[in-house]
């Protein structure tokens, strides 16, 4: 080897080694930026708006069904069923009158005015007034005695009474029969009906009045 080459070679060896003796700076470690984190606002939370009734539905509970109405006509014979109060017609003269029902007389009675006896041809008559109680026309009737009865009151004063025979309709019902003439004042309605036109032609509910219509 020249010694030219040797010298190159330790001039290395040197370097080499006063690059391993000779410290060398410390690294200096990166320290990051210090970053700003926004605050976060608060956010506000909104409430609904109250609910707008468009159609309110209220629930009820259904109504009863309604009663049955009451039969019109009863017993074996199909008998039409009539209220305790109801119109008839009395004829003559052809006056609409209200009449009690009453089942517990046997006979009926009729509100009459200026009874007098009459005689014609060896026969018994008797006139009498009706009074129309929607007009006050009064008129005035002779009829046929069939018979006189005596009558007992509920407060036990007696009358006797003149019978004669009169057509009395109801409903679909017109039939002839005895009526007695009275001159009560205190009579509550100007007919009261007894049993010798309700046998066998009508069927009182004294819970009704006026079914009849007529």
């Amino acid at each position: 080897m020249s010694l030219l080459s040797r010298g190159a070679t330790l001039l290395a060896v040197a370097v080499l080694a006063g690059c391993q003796t000779v410290p060398g700076p410390e690294p200096v470690a990166e320290v990051c930026p210090e970053v700003q984190v926004p605050d976060c606002p608060v956010c506000q939370i909104e409430e609904c708006p109250a609910p707008r009734v468009l159609e309110k539905i209220v629930l009820r509970p259904a109504p009863p069904p309604p009663p049955p109405p009451p039969p019109a006509t009863a017993g074996e014979l199909d008998l039409p069923i009539i209220g305790v109060l109801e119109f008839v017609t009395v004829d003559p003269p052809g006056l609409r009158l209200e009449a009690i029902i009453d089942t517990a007389a046997e006979g009926t009675t009729v509100a009459a005015r200026n009874i007098r006896l009459l005689e014609k041809d060896g026969k018994r008559y008797v006139s009498y007034t009706l009074a129309d109680p929607e007009t006050g026309d009064e008129h005035e009737i002779e009829a046929l005695v069939r018979r006189r009865v005596s009558n007992q009151h509920a407060d036990g004063s007696t009358t006797r009474n003149y019978v004669v025979q009169m057509w009395l309709a109801f409903g679909d019902n017109r039939t002839r029969v005895e009526v007695g003439l009275s001159e009560r004042a205190d009579m509550p309605y100007p007919l009261v009906v007894g049993r010798n036109l309700l046998t066998d032609v009508a069927i009182v509910d004294v819970s009704r009045r006026h079914t009849l219509g007529n």
